[in-house]
């Protein structure tokens, strides 16, 4: 796994918001706020799984 950049949090029109990077020197970082951040944790296992599944294949074709 890539090495990880610290989430930054903030603030969108006066609601709290998380910022993270997919891996080093990403210029394309997410950003959700609370709601989608509960989500994720109720789906965490599958999102674990998901990646487990899907992400040795596409780490394989990035490589080439």
């Amino acid at each position: 796994m890539p090495e990880k950049i610290p989430a930054k949090e903030g603030t969108y029109m006066n609601k709290p918001i998380m910022t993270i990077y997919p891996g080093p020197g990403e210029q394309f970082p997410f950003t959700f706020g609370v709601s989608k951040a509960r989500a994720i944790l109720q789906y965490l296992d599958e999102i674990k799984q998901f990646v487990e599944k899907y992400g040795k294949k596409n780490e394989q074709q990035d490589a080439k």
